[in-house]
């Protein structure tokens, strides 16, 4: 057990450096073992120290050993976790992509926990590809598990824990090509046509239909309408511009500017007179506004105990801000009660249920739209994105222009 001393700091410990009498030599311990650094209290001693500390730290504090027996999967695996946990952030909290992490990580332990790393190669990883595609996973949401499987080897290879070889021959591994594998495909985002969307709005709070409103005429992500805070808004110009000041491709160090219209500023602007940090869209402003207008509505007499019926300490309440996954909740309720109310007047009507719809749709709706009306290279600028291929994805192309073409010409 190597002795330690604590950091400027006062936080951390590190292995101390110490004398060896025999020898009169600097010493550190790492890892279980005396690592000799040369005459004691020289300044080549210290430098030494400082090194190995370094390199100590940067392997997850610990000593890297040649020698030593290969690290089972489960062993680098679990290491890489902790790293993700730690860089997969944004605004100080984690992203989703760490929950895929312990995805991939939990199929490895199940199959190869407690197999050398040193030993897992290429046969393993399509193994691993075949066993996903028999639980019936998507062949998209397969390469992003076995992406991940790849990163964790490449990180431990930094990390001196396995041979570059591994991480080299698991690259040779191909993603699952489509069309080439059993594996179901997943069904592409498709654009929310208007009637679909006008006809869910009165099913939604007042709250949330705003936030469609705005969505739909800015063509801006779910996660920038939760996030969006007056203070984010520049109201200089006669077209407002609203920098996220945190957004999906920050990392890359690119800058998102979403522009707001007349139609869009007259959406947003009764939830502008607020404290400049506080998020525009809040579920605990939605759910006021709901107590307020049942209690409008109500037509028998209040009695005293019914004045304040909020409990001292609820379980759950209303937070700030939604998030992403809250507003897609939030549209899937209303359509589902939209449904519900097209059956009852179906006999007379006959009214067909609505296609269920999530908000990332009302971007592709919006990024059609403009395409169709100013192109392909508007849609890009407006949607925010960086290669022209990317908004293939998200506008689709206008078919009917295409049939009028060959209606004149075919």
């Amino acid at each position: 057990m190597p002795r330690l001393s604590p950091t400027p700091d006062g936080r951390h410990f590190l292995p101390k450096y110490r004398l060896h009498k025999a020898s009169g030599q600097a010493v550190v311990n790492l890892g279980g073992k005396d690592f000799y650094l040369g005459p004691h209290n020289s300044k080549a001693s210290r430098d030494e120290y400082d090194r190995r500390i370094a390199e100590w730290l940067a392997a997850g504090r610990r000593a890297p050993d040649p020698s030593a027996r290969s690290l089972t999967v489960v062993e680098i695996a679990l290491p890489y976790l902790a790293y993700a946990k730690g860089y997969y952030r944004k605004g100080g909290k984690q992203t989703g992509h760490v929950r895929t992490v312990q995805r991939a990580i939990k199929v490895l332990r199940t199959g190869y926990g407690c197999t050398p790393a040193n030993d897992f190669g290429p046969l393993k990883l399509q193994a691993i590809q075949g066993l996903l595609i028999d639980h019936g996973y998507s062949r998209s949401y397969i390469n992003g598990l076995v992406g991940v499987i790849r990163r964790l080897f490449r990180w431990a290879v930094t990390k001196e824990m396995v041979p570059e070889s591994v991480c080299r021959a698991l690259g040779e591994v191909r993603d699952i090509a489509k069309g080439r594998t059993e594996a179901k495909e997943r069904a592409p985002v498709r654009p929310v046509d208007a009637e679909t969307v006008e006809s869910t709005l009165p099913f939604l709070p007042p709250v949330i239909d705003d936030m469609v409103r705005f969505q739909r005429l800015t063509g801006c992500r779910p996660g920038e309408v939760c996030a969006l805070r007056p203070c984010d808004i520049d109201r200089s110009a006669k077209v407002w511009a609203y920098v996220p000041a945190s957004h999906k491709t920050e990392h890359h160090n690119k800058q998102r500017i979403i522009f707001i219209g007349p139609k869009a500023q007259k959406v947003l602007t009764p939830y502008l007179s607020r404290g400049p940090e506080a998020c525009c869209f809040s579920p605990a402003e939605s759910d006021a506004r709901r107590k307020a207008e049942m209690r409008a509505s109500r037509k028998t007499k209040v009695q005293p105990s019914q004045i304040d019926r909020s409990k001292c300490r609820p379980k759950l309440k209303p937070g700030s801000h939604y998030s992403s996954e809250s507003y897609r909740r939030a549209v899937v309720r209303a359509v589902e009660a939209a449904n519900k109310d097209r059956r009852q007047g179906r006999k007379k009507l006959r009214l067909r249920d609505l296609e269920p719809w999530h908000p990332n749709q009302l971007r592709h709706s919006a990024g059609t739209e403009i395409r169709k009306k100013y192109g392909v290279e508007a849609a890009r600028t407006v949607l925010g994105h960086a290669r022209m291929e990317t908004t293939e994805l998200y506008a689709e192309q206008d078919r009917q222009r295409a049939a009028e073409i060959m209606r004149q010409i075919g």
